[in-house]
């Protein structure tokens, strides 16, 4: 049973970000300062003087331990600083324990930020280090993860690689046009259907790619946020959030034609905002592309659509830039990659921008209120956050 809500509780009042991609010159650490530093700026606040406590996000230990990973960079020393992992939905959570403590009164003015630094590590992939569940059968692959669910649509819904392509081809073109994005190129179907098989159906083009980079938001009640911003703040319209189970395989009742965690954190977020009807309550939205097929299942799993209506929706342009419910407005994941603890955060000060009417790359048309939405893990973990003006 819900007995609070956070609901125009939790202002934002100052968004940082970094460039998103291989990023060699810069560690973890002064990533995150960058985001914090111009996160506070904005917020008109004294770092020192004004924050009371700050949640940060980073799934590898490689990239830092323990709330160190910020006190130690930001020379924040003395306050309560918690790190956390929860895979791929670790930035969003973040933001999620942060608002929670903000709107409990507990604090005045907090951070919730997320940092992580892959591609100093090596490999051809996401390190899956500490997942070796089973003594036999081994974790597979992320693109092996979510190919499983390609296969699944294209045989029960007749889902096709050109379907696929189109979610690429439309993201790229927002992300050619966001300053910030890993990658600022335009692609075409062809293109698309001609690059190399990673996991069968999912090409080079239908993965999201590895990235650097940092995102902070600043926190506070409305009623404080008057004094730092005047107007100039958005709200959190609420928070949904789901865990299922980290080895769905097992389960005989597994559909792969939706992820339940997405379904279960949707349900709660819009219940706790009020919204009956995304397409028409929202204005635009911005959801975890990893692959082009989860771009595709998440539609469905928003209640954007019915189940197997979700390719229409790429094929008829609806989440086009200038369609009637634009996703993934910066580009997303397929052209920002993913550095897993600091995506959620960058999404949430993607989606602040948005609303305030300043995005740094292609900009909704009157937008006034939309969603973030993450996905982590074997499809193991879902956040939701809307967000709106007051």
């Amino acid at each position: 049973m819900l007995v609070g809500k956070i609901k125009d509780k939790v202002a934002i009042i100052g968004t940082g970000v970094t460039k998103f991609g291989e990023i060699w010159e810069k560690d973890a650490e002064d990533l995150l300062v960058e985001a914090v530093y111009e996160a506070v700026k904005e917020a008109n606040v004294d770092l020192k003087k004004d924050v009371e406590a700050v949640w940060v996000g980073t799934q590898y230990h490689f990239t830092g331990m323990s709330g160190a990973i910020f006190s130690d960079p930001l020379k924040f020393f003395g306050k309560p600083v918690t790190r956390v992992e929860n895979f791929c939905a670790s930035g969003m959570d973040a933001i999620r324990n942060a608002a929670y403590a903000v709107a409990a009164g507990m604090y005045d003015i907090v951070i919730a930020c997320g940092v992580e630094k892959i591609l100093d590590y090596g490999g051809r992939g996401l390190p899956l280090t500490g997942l070796e569940l089973h003594p036999v059968f081994g974790m597979p692959s992320p693109p092996a993860m979510f190919a499983l669910c390609a296969n699944r649509a294209f045989k029960v819904w007749g889902w096709t690689k050109e379907d696929l392509a189109r979610v690429a081809v439309k993201n790229h073109y927002n992300g050619a046009r966001h300053p910030k994005a890993h990658f600022r190129r335009e692609i075409t179907v062809e293109a698309a259907l001609k690059a190399p098989i990673i996991a069968y159906p999912l090409g080079l083009y239908d993965c999201c790619a590895m990235s650097d980079g940092a995102a902070a938001v600043i926190l506070t009640r409305p009623e404080i946020a008057k004094q730092y911003v005047g107007d100039n703040y958005a709200t959190i319209k609420a928070i949904g959030m789901a865990v299922e189970t980290l080895e769905p395989w097992y389960r005989p009742y597994e559909s792969f034609l939706s992820f339940p965690a997405n379904v279960k954190a949707a349900e709660a977020a819009y219940k706790e905002a009020g919204v009956t009807d995304p397409l028409k309550d929202l204005d635009f939205g911005i959801v975890h592309d990893c692959f082009t097929i989860t771009e595709l299942i998440n539609y469905q799993d928003m209640k954007l659509c019915k189940p197997g209506e979700a390719a229409s929706l790429i094929r008829e342009g609806v989440t086009a830039i200038n369609g009637e419910f634009p996703i993934n407005p910066d580009g997303g994941l397929k052209c920002f990659g993913h550095p897993i603890g600091a995506t959620g955060v960058r999404m949430t000060v993607e989606l602040t921008r948005q609303v305030l009417g300043r995005a740094e790359g292609l900009q909704v048309k009157n937008a006034e209120a939309g969603f973030a939405h993450n996905l982590g893990g074997a499809y193991t973990v879902a956040t939701v956050t809307i967000i709106g003006r007051p």
